[in-house]
């Protein structure tokens, strides 16, 4: 956890440090009323007027003030340090998870992610304003208190170290049995959050296959995890406080019954000395007993926190399989070539891409095709660098896709993904999403949805570009979700657009007029267009037919069908030979 902290500015160190001076004056402040209770109690025994009583009850009551006010401003600053450790760590963990691959993403799960942004955060956030306090007031009230009253009296420093020892005995069997515990709460939460994400983003399939009983009873299963967990480590705590308390109560019978019997058997003379001794020992003892009692609180939280903490520091200590680049500009404008390029996905045995070869102008459409499982995406997915290739190079406009910057190599390739992305906002957020290069006037935003047709839907709408799209585009159907991807797309005016199987919502008509639109309104644009239809894609300028990894076919539609057997099984297994023809 201590790694953490280097994220905390250096006013909010101030403010720690500010925060321990403020808790050190109020220790020495209540450290200071037994002393004047033992001057009120002595002058009470020798018949003093209450004039006589006022001094020390003045002093009393003021140190009892300061006291107060130096524990309401560390709890001020604490408060402070606190709800900006806590985001400024939330930041930084967002700032890391954009930065991660798609890679690390699977790694550490999306649930998972989640959990640590909110939940973890909030366990660390709590053991700063709680801890901070506590772990500076109760050791130093403990040993001065300790150092106080030792010198007392023999038998109450008996009773006071058996006390102790009593309490450390049952703190240090309880951690050990509990720590393990509270080591599984955060992993359990990531699996309610998981069996509950998922169930939310799968609820029509799961109506659909009326499969309630078995998502309730996968949810009912991390359920009862996370609960049986807790509900252990809540019966185990809870012995803890009732015993704290039996320990305090005893404590103070036993300081009143040793005192009763030495006060008894003392010299009048004494007697009033050792009664104040008496009152003296009963207020340390019950501060040093509430301290341990604060620090007990403190480990209580303690190991959550850590294990909050370690997984805090996975996220960010992970770094990007993909760096940005140093920089670059492109040789050429709007080409792409992979040359001897080979992939093969982390963990995995295999190459799911083999030294694949092809080159694209400016102003070219390729097309990739083949069976299920073969490549098409993962080739496409090369060119953005969502994923880096194993063996060989991606180049855009003449240039290695690692040699620029992501932010460079973003802007010059749009990419549509084969399930529609929205954002809640409206249309017009969503088409100038980002940072575009395009104009976001409203003539610009209308040519890419001429382009996508999308503007005969968009228009109906009651407030055009502003009509409002709740999250995920939930408000709109399948293919018309698909075209405003499209259209978010061909406003970026990139000089690369990849569409991976991004027509499969569009009926054959509408799939038509979009590639008639492409090919007439963005002829200076390259496009790679990943589908399953032949129609989409035979009037490509190249089609690669991929099988099993391999390019087993690069060329037009009429070459392949004369030279490639995959392609033309293809593509006759959905259309005729007269329609090809």
């Amino acid at each position: 956890m201590v790694k953490l902290f280097k994220y905390l500015t250096t006013k909010k160190w101030l403010f720690m440090l500010l925060t321990a001076g403020f808790v050190v004056v109020s220790v020495w402040l209540d450290l200071k009323l037994p002393s004047y209770m033992t001057e009120i109690t002595e002058k009470l025994y020798a018949g003093s007027s209450w004039q006589d009583l006022m001094a020390p009850g003045g002093m009393m009551l003021l140190c009892a003030v300061c006291s107060g006010l130096a524990s309401v401003v560390s709890a001020f600053l604490v408060a402070q340090v606190a709800g900006a450790f806590g985001a400024r760590l939330r930041e930084n963990i967002y700032k890391k998870v954009l930065s991660f691959s798609q890679n690390e993403i699977n790694d550490f799960s999306t649930s998972s992610l989640i959990t640590r942004t909110t939940n973890d955060v909030t366990q660390v956030q709590n053991f700063v304003v709680m801890g901070l306090v506590v772990l500076v007031r109760a050791p130093v009230m403990a040993v001065w208190a300790l150092s106080i009253i030792l010198t007392k009296n023999w038998q109450w420093t008996a009773l006071m170290g058996g006390v102790l020892l009593a309490l450390l005995i049952v703190v240090v069997t309880l951690i050990v049995v509990v720590l393990p515990k509270y080591k599984r709460v955060q992993k359990l939460t990531d699996n309610l959050n998981n069996a509950t994400r998922e169930n939310l983003n799968g609820m029509r399939v799961v109506r659909a296959f009326n499969a309630e009983n078995y998502e309730q009873n996968k949810f009912e299963k991390a359920n009862q995890d996370i609960t049986a967990n807790n509900m252990f480590i809540n019966k185990s705590m809870a012995f803890m406080f009732p015993f704290m308390s039996l320990l305090s109560s005893g404590l103070s019978l036993g300081i009143y019954w040793i005192g009763a019997y030495i006060i008894d058997s003392a010299d009048i003379t004494t007697k009033a000395s050792l009664f104040g001794d008496m009152i003296v020992f009963m207020s340390y003892a019950m501060q040093v007993i509430m301290s341990f009692i604060l620090l007990i609180v403190v480990f209580i939280m303690l190991p959550r926190a850590l294990v909050a903490s370690k997984r805090i520091e996975q996220v960010l200590g992970t770094q990007p399989s993909i760096s940005s680049g140093k920089g670059a500009e492109g040789k050429t404008q709007g080409t792409l070539e992979f040359r001897h390029v080979s992939f093969r996905y982390p963990n995995a045995e295999e190459s799911i891409l083999n030294d694949v070869n092809v080159t694209l102008q400016r102003g070219q459409t390729l097309a990739v095709i083949g069976s299920t499982g073969c490549g098409k995406s993962t080739i496409v997915n090369l060119i953005p660098r969502l994923y880096d290739v194993t063996d060989g190079e991606v180049l855009v406009d003449g240039v290695n896709v690692k040699d620029y910057t992501l932010t460079e190599l973003n802007n010059k390739v749009a990419y549509v993904s084969q399930k529609p992305i929205l954002f809640s906002g409206t249309i017009r957020q969503n088409l100038a999403y980002g940072d575009s290069n395009g104009d976001e006037s409203d003539e610009s935003l209308y040519h890419a949805l001429d382009i996508a047709q999308a503007t005969e839907f968009v228009s109906t709408l009651p407030d055009g570009l502003d009509s409002t799209l709740t999250q995920g585009g939930s408000n709109l159907s399948g293919g018309q979700k698909q075209r405003l991807s499209i259209a978010r797309a061909i406003a970026r005016k990139p000089e690369i657009i990849i569409f991976d199987d991004s027509f499969s919502a569009l009926d054959y008509k509408t799939d038509k007029n979009l590639r008639t639109a492409l090919k007439q309104n963005l002829k200076d644009t390259t496009c790679v267009i990943v589908a399953q239809r032949i129609s989409t894609i035979k009037d490509a300028d190249k089609i690669l037919v991929l099988d099993d990894g391999k390019v087993v076919g690069c060329g037009n539609h009429k070459n392949l069908m004369k030279s490639c057997a995959v392609y033309r099984e293809i593509a006759l297994s959905q259309l005729s030979k007269e329609e090809l023809a």
